[in-house]
């Protein structure tokens, strides 16, 4: 069993509090507060741009695994994760995550690339773990 750790702390009120997380492994340390959650302020980061950040990589090494297990030898695969944060009768919530991926393998048709792609997306333990959540995906080979 493997286990990651992450931590955060949070100072003062939602509207004018700050907060920092830190990564264990690598000892990265990033802020965020409400105007880069519920604002336009890309400043700092927010708990939806690390989820992105999650899936995105997951997703990467999930299509890269399941490209090469059927036989197929991808150069390259960047994602790109958008997570949607929207306001609802509830409360805020994550509602739809967009995954953007482009691949680069040599002798492989576009069906099949899609065909992988989409089995990735739903393999992924970072996807596994957000199924509440509407994930989508655009898959382009390159």
């Amino acid at each position: 069993m493997s286990k990651h750790y992450a931590s955060a702390r949070w100072e003062g009120n939602l509207p004018k509090g700050n907060g920092k997380f830190q990564l264990k492994t690598s000892g990265y340390v990033g802020k965020y507060n409400f105007s880069t959650r519920f604002e336009d302020d890309k400043e700092q980061s927010s708990p939806e741009e690390l989820i992105g950040a999650a899936h995105a990589s997951c997703f990467s090494m999930a299509f890269a695994h399941e490209l090469d297990q059927a036989g197929f030898n991808p150069e390259s695969v960047e994602t790109e994760a958008v997570v949607t944060l929207d306001k609802s009768d509830g409360g805020f919530a994550i509602t739809e995550i967009l995954l953007k991926t482009q691949g680069k393998v040599a002798d492989i048709d576009k069906e099949k690339f899609l065909e992988i792609a989409n089995g990735a997306k739903e393999n992924c333990p970072v996807s596994k773990a957000l199924e509440a959540v509407t994930i989508k995906l655009e898959a382009k080979l390159v």
